[in-house]
């Protein structure tokens, strides 16, 4: 029991950033970082792309596709892999100088890579349309923390399963976690907002959030055959708005490194609850709980 707790405190002890400039941890933050985006690349390549023919690098336009959702989830794949850069850095005791330029910009400079390989390969192109989503995520982060040097707005996420994905497993995914990454009718972006954040000295939480999210729905792929799908009608597709509640899980204060760390990763996820949807569709819809 006695060595249980001391384990304890001693991985809260590594948790916790460093005052200053540690070289060794800063060195393992740079070698882990490139070890797992090479592998990342690397697996990518191997499972998406090797099957497929290559062709000379260009470009595409897929701004109209998916009603933007794609570009959203790549604000917020940039925003967080950058957002985790820093916070890495941080922890290494790096300047925030530093913490903004080789941390902030993980993000950009992953997806950018990934953008190339979609550049190299005949069945997709790059997307200019990607780059500005990749760069305006990394934008979001570090201008919050040049500005108010914290983040009172994040990018979150939340999906739902929904019915087109067992018509179109090849293209909205066949298993769940397939089906979380492709099947964008089940998706929502939000935008939350720390209420205490923007009214300091208030008696709001300060963990309250009020966000803003976006989805759209009736999405079965840019090109199909009605003959294939166990459908009727072409699905409508429409967009959706939402306003919620949210948390922000790292305003909730703890002494606990291990819980600090717990909630950063996790506040990348939006908090179920009450939310008020409007659609092109059906107009204004309530949920108890939405996610």
């Amino acid at each position: 029991m006695f060595q249980s707790v001391l384990a304890q405190k001693s991985f809260d002890t590594f948790l916790k950033p460093s005052d200053s400039l540690n070289q060794k941890r800063q060195n393992s933050v740079f070698i882990t970082e490139a070890v797992l985006a090479s592998g990342a690349l690397i697996g990518l390549n191997q499972l998406w792309y090797a099957d497929y023919p290559k062709s000379n690098f260009h470009f595409i336009n897929d701004n109209s596709e998916w009603m933007q959702m794609d570009k959203l989830g790549h604000l917020y794949s940039s925003y967080h892999i950058g957002r985790f850069g820093a916070e890495t850095l941080n922890w290494s005791g790096a300047s925030k100088k530093n913490q903004l330029i080789y941390g902030a910009s993980l993000g950009f400079v992953f997806l950018t890579a990934v953008e190339v390989m979609d550049g190299f390969s005949a069945e997709w192109g790059a997307s200019m349309g990607d780059v500005v989503a990749n760069a305006s995520g990394t934008a979001l982060y570090v201008s919050q923390e040049l500005i108010w040097s914290e983040q009172r707005i994040t990018p979150k996420f939340s999906y739902h399963k929904t019915q087109y994905s067992d018509f179109r497993p090849d293209i909205l995914g066949s298993t769940v976690s397939e089906q979380i990454l492709k099947d964008y009718n089940g998706q929502t972006y939000w935008f939350s907002a720390n209420l205490y954040s923007f009214s300091k000295g208030s008696k709001i939480p300060k963990w309250l959030n009020l966000a803003l999210g976006y989805g759209a729905d009736g999405m079965i792929g840019e090109n199909y055959d009605n003959s294939s799908l166990i459908l009727t009608l072409k699905p409508e597709n429409f967009r959706q708005f939402y306003l919620s509640f949210d948390v922000d899980l790292t305003k909730i204060e703890t002494k606990s490194h291990f819980l600090k760390t717990f909630f950063s990763v996790f506040n990348t996820i939006k908090i179920p609850a009450p939310t008020i949807e409007y659609s092109t569709h059906s107009g204004f819809k309530f949920y108890a709980f939405y996610f």
